[in-house]
């Protein structure tokens, strides 16, 4: 097989979203792995970034982002607040083709959930964009 894997998956090698393995990582109907690209490509990027615990990697002991930290956390503003910072903070370092615009969470103490809703914009586009993750607390025993 000649080309790169940007090549064979039909995208321009320049394209800066990139070609990447699907998450999660399965095989296609060829028995390869199955690609993914553009901007789906970049949310499963988000969603690795935010689902990595520093130190899961051992290559790469700082990759990811602190949300396990908050696991055991009430769902309410305060947890809100880190939780934001700490999103914030791990996609700015680890996802150089976003720029990410704002984080809002929202807590719902019915369902011990906090929601976080990441507005970005594709690096270099005009391309506004939201990507909601659900975050779990698991409440206090009374």
């Amino acid at each position: 097989m000649s080309g790169s894997g940007a090549e064979r998956a039909g995208v321009a090698p320049t394209d800066f979203l990139g070609v990447g393995w699907s998450w999660p990582v399965r095989v296609d109907v060829t028995g390869s792995f199955a690609m993914t690209t553009g901007v789906t490509e970049i949310e499963q990027a988000m969603y690795l970034i935010l689902g990595t615990t520093p130190g899961e990697r051992p290559m790469r002991p700082e990759f990811g982002c602190r949300l396990a930290d908050y696991t055991f956390a009430p769902a309410d503003a305060t947890t809100a607040g880190l939780l934001a910072y700490e999103v914030l903070t791990a996609l700015r370092r680890w996802e150089p083709r976003v720029d990410v615009q704002d984080v809002d969470v929202t807590p719902d103490q019915a369902s011990s959930t906090l929601w976080i809703d990441i507005s970005y914009r594709l690096r270099g586009r005009y391309d506004r964009r939201n990507l909601v993750v659900p975050f779990y607390v698991i409440p206090d025993q009374e």
